[in-house]
């Protein structure tokens, strides 16, 4: 196997005992965006001899002081503030913006000995749905091209084209689970607040949330230890899915799914059944039928003050879609507003009492498969709900759409209950990937 093609996982003990340096695994890498990157354009910022650098660096490190990702490469997302490389935030009034400091997450992931790769491209301030260059690596020219997704496209596409192991990207409203499930990938969307976002351009201090894009789950559970997310209690190994319980959750904007997303819910629920889990169907109460417009008014609400610096430097550099959130185009009043902060506030120990009696949740990543273009991103209607609760999130890949394209669906479980949805999400992913009926060309 060409060591660009392995997962960290696969990557540590040949790192570790001597098999592969760094710097083998670093050109390898380099390599394979040489030749592909031309073309889906998932990099915002790469320095390839930066990137040598770096990696010869930790190839010095002794064995015995090398940490848990030693020599792993992570792609960030380009809202994420790193000392050593630019940060623009896809906006002109940020070009050639360089802070020298790490985020709180790039200082973690550096101090277990990650090779931070470079930054990935997003949509302006990782906010609106008019996406940036990156084309999806499963719809390259000269077919009918498609988007990766948004707002973290730039990752989502890196890690499908392997362009590195792992890569970083944030949601506030869907933008790490759905270039996820557009990608064929693994995404993981920790509860709200197990994460520091300290260090990144936050859009809304109520829903922003790091996420993690891998190929494995076994690399979203190595990332996640070592940012510290922990259960209170330790999750038992879902060996297999017999006797596990799982909810079907269609929600508040089912009738925005189209037929891949239909196929697929009704697919996992037979591949389920078939593994000896029991699958039932979960009536949300019609409270949460407000979700989708309590989380439009929470997103508002905190995007009018957050862009409000940028506004006044120059609203003529924004896209309109800021410029309407601090203009509050839609009038909303704060009387609205506070009672969309406290709907959904009273619905969170809702929806854990709900996930509580399940193994997790089952439920829609994406309308369908990645609509075609990349100036549109997709919708994030089946996301908004479960980042507004601030329940972990994983999406599972295994599926695809009419036109071959990749669809991941999503597990969900109660808040701070992130390992034992990783767990259960391996179990079900090796279930989904085997026989979901979508299998990777790249």
């Amino acid at each position: 196997m060409e060591p660009y093609r392995l997962t960290a996982t696969q990557s540590l003990p040949l790192i570790q005992d001597a098999k592969l340096s760094v710097e083998n695994y670093a050109r390898s890498l380099l390599s394979r965006i040489e030749s592909r990157d031309p073309t889906v354009q998932a990099w915002a910022y790469l320095n390839p001899e930066q990137v040598l650098e770096q990696a010869r660096q930790l190839d010095r490190v002794p064995i015995d002081q090398r940490g848990p990702l030693h020599g792993v490469p992570i792609g960030v997302k380009d809202v994420i503030y790193t000392k050593d490389m630019p940060t623009e935030h896809n906006s002109p009034l940020y070009k050639d913006s360089n802070v020298p400091v790490d985020a709180a997450s790039i200082a973690i992931l550096r101090a277990a000995g990650a090779l931070i790769f470079g930054k990935t491209t997003t949509t302006e301030f990782a906010s609106v749905t008019i996406g940036p260059k990156t084309i999806n690596p499963h719809s390259l020219p000269p077919n009918s091209i498609r988007t990766p997704g948004g707002s973290s496209s730039g990752s989502g596409a890196a890690v499908a084209d392997f362009h590195v192991p792992l890569a970083l990207g944030t949601q506030t409203g869907g933008s790490t689970i759905r270039p996820g499930s557009f990608n064929g990938i693994y995404a993981f969307k920790p509860t709200w607040g197990a994460v520091s976002r300290e260090g990144q351009k936050v859009y809304s201090l109520t829903l922003d949330t790091l996420g993690i894009f891998a190929r494995g789950v076994g690399d979203l559970k190595l990332v996640a230890g070592v940012l510290g997310i922990k259960d209170d209690q330790k999750p038992r190994k879902a060996e297999s899915l017999k006797g596990e319980k799982f909810g079907l959750v269609k929600g508040p904007v089912w009738g925005l799914a189209g037929p891949g997303t239909i196929n697929a819910m009704e697919k996992a629920r037979c591949l389920l059944q078939a593994h000896g889990a029991i699958v039932e169907d979960v009536e949300l109460p019609p409270e949460f039928d407000n979700m989708p417009d309590w989380h439009a008014k929470i997103m508002a609400a905190d995007g009018r003050t957050t862009f409000l610096s940028e506004y006044r430097m120059d609203k003529n550099k924004l896209q309109d879609f800021l410029v309407n959130q601090v203009e509050n185009i839609n009038g909303w009043t704060h009387a609205q507003e506070i009672a969309a902060f406290d709907g959904v506030a009273t619905l969170r120990p809702v929806i854990d009492d709900i996930a509580n009696r399940y193994s997790a949740l089952l439920t829609p990543s994406v309308p369908d498969e990645a609509p075609e273009g990349t100036l549109r991103t997709g919708s994030a209607a089946f996301n908004g709900m479960w980042t507004a609760l601030h329940t972990p999130v994983v999406n599972i890949p295994g599926f695809q759409g009419t036109n071959g394209m990749p669809i991941g669906l999503s597990l969900v479980a109660a808040r701070f209950h992130d390992e034992h949805l990783l767990s259960v999400a391996e179990a079900v992913g090796a279930v989904f990937e085997a026989e979901g009926g979508w299998k990777s060309a790249l």
